[in-house]
């Protein structure tokens, strides 16, 4: 989702009211940003409370692919047996393991991306010290970086961001010893999908798969959340996959209304081709608006179920994105406004790539403010510790410090977000680079001065005057390059598995 595409930041043609509501009844920021420009490395960042030159992950590195080729069937729909990307560092903490620590209930629904699964050896765990970093590994093992491994009581949906390309999946992975009895993490098989050809195979029959996993996920999250009470602290990490690349979901009234509203001389389509992983049609632009409007009835139901269950005094509620909008599967930024006129989509350090929404909700938010703070996703472990109050200021000063290869980059933004923005610490510099599939790209902000490298090439803008970031100015200002450089050059890691080109 894009910094332009909710109705509260100035989206002129998709509805989302209860968002909006949110928006009008919390704190609004204007200036923030994702951990990186694409999803596994940004969901990284958020967990670990590290910028990307210093966490592990730093692009989509998918286990999916390679030596690993051979599927499993179901019913006749061949499959991966091994699914997931790059695991965490086992050594380096994340969020749901700090709550639990803490004796917060956690639930997690949508994508994981923090490490593989294997389907043959579902509960054979890979035992290098930082997860595994060896490719031919996965064969014979799942990662020992999975949600139940690392903090997580309850789980549902896709483990691996790549099976979450597609909306009506073979299946989906579970962990919930409570409530299914579940030891560790399994598959649950989507039984009336498997009757039907897979999205794959280039079949227009694909439309005739009934169990949606968007609602399944939601659904689900919603049972765990009613099985919480106020007698113990609960941390809920709900990563729903809408939008994304394959704009296809039911045909109920969200997707007929957008129907009816865009002309057919408006509309954009896509083929869908044997191997694509995106369904194909004449509908783009209504499918992704009703995607949005999907997930805004979702948000809705989340914040009343808080309601109902009289929780709310005592909850925080975080609505963000995970990057910028693309522009695969059909999917038209441009024409749902680019980004309420930011340059640049996915993958991309320019603002467009990397500026998302991000709405806070909840106990001690003034209602109807808006926060022109700079964060970025790695503030959310320190946020998330002093809000809570479970946490010493020693632990949270000790998460919030950059020192070594355990590096916590994070800046509590509580005193902001609580309506206390004179006792904000602010960051000197934000700190983005992604280096997946050949695309290497690095971003700095400090203050209104922003670095954009492109595959090792230099540009400098000045955003208090160039918002949209077309005037690159390195040639006016040689000595504000060179230090910005010098920071990439201080906060870059190097890492083999994310080799990137420096300025």
């Amino acid at each position: 989702m894009g910094y332009g595409d909710l109705g509260c930041y100035g989206q002129r043609y998709i509805s989302t009211p209860n968002i909006d509501r949110m928006a009008e009844e919390g704190m609004r920021f204007t200036q923030a940003y994702a951990g990186c420009p694409v999803s596994a490395p940004s969901r990284c960042s958020f967990m670990t409370g590290q910028h990307t030159g210093h966490a592990k992950i730093r692009g989509n590195r998918e286990y999916w692919g390679g030596s690993v080729m051979r599927q499993n069937m179901f019913g006749e729909n061949a499959d991966y047996y091994v699914i997931g990307q790059e695991p965490y560092d086992m050594t380096h903490p994340i969020i749901p393991e700090l709550f639990k620590a803490k004796g917060y209930r956690t639930g997690m629904f949508g994508k994981w991306a923090g490490g593989y699964w294997n389907y043959d050896y579902p509960d054979t765990y890979a035992t290098l010290p930082d997860g595994n970093t060896d490719t031919s590994r996965s064969c014979e093992s799942s990662s020992c970086s999975l949600p139940n491994l690392r903090g997580i009581d309850c789980y549902y949906g896709p483990v691996c961001q790549f099976q979450a390309h597609t909306y009506y999946p073979n299946f989906l992975n579970r962990y919930d010893p409570e409530g299914r009895g579940d030891t560790h993490l399994v598959a649950e098989v989507m039984e009336q999908n498997i009757k039907h050809p897979g999205v794959n195979t280039g079949s227009k029959e694909y439309e005739d798969r009934p169990q949606y996993s968007a609602d399944l996920i939601h659904r689900y999250a919603l049972e765990w959340l009613d099985r919480q009470t106020d007698e113990a602290p609960f941390l809920g990490i709900f990563t729903y996959t809408l939008p994304h690349a394959e704009l296809f979901q039911p045909r109920d009234s969200i997707l007929e209304r957008y129907h009816r509203l865009f002309p057919a001389s408006e509309e954009r389509s896509y083929n869908t081709n044997a191997w694509s992983w995106y369904y194909g049609g004449n509908d783009k632009h209504a499918q992704f608006a009703a995607m949005i409007t999907r997930l805004d009835v979702y948000v809705g139901e989340i914040l009343q179920k808080v309601r109902e269950k009289g929780l709310a005094g005592n909850t925080l509620v975080i609505f963000t994105s995970d990057n910028g909008p693309h522009e695969e599967g059909g999917a038209d930024p441009s024409f749902f406004g680019r980004d309420g006129k930011l340059r640049g989509i996915k993958r991309s350090t320019y603002e467009g790539g990397i500026r998302i929404p991000f709405i806070c909700w909840g106990a001690g938010i003034p209602k109807g403010t808006v926060s022109e703070h700079q964060l970025a996703f790695y503030d959310l472990m320190p946020t998330f510790m002093e809000y809570s109050r479970a946490f010493t200021r020693k632990e949270i000063a000790g998460h919030s410090k950059a020192e070594g290869e355990t590096a916590f980059d994070g800046i509590s933004f509580c005193p902001t977000m609580l309506g206390k923005p004179r006792r904000q610490q602010k960051h000197d510099f934000l700190y983005w680079e992604m280096s997946d599939g050949g695309t290497e790209v690095i971003g700095v902000r400090q203050g209104d001065w922003k670095l954009v490298v492109s595959q090792g090439k230099p540009f400098l803008y000045d955003l208090k005057t160039d918002i949209h970031e077309d005037q690159d100015l390195k040639a006016m200002y040689p000595d504000k390059l060179a230090e910005l450089i010098s920071i990439v050059r201080r906060e870059h890691t190097d890492s083999p598995l994310f080799p990137i080109t420096l300025p």
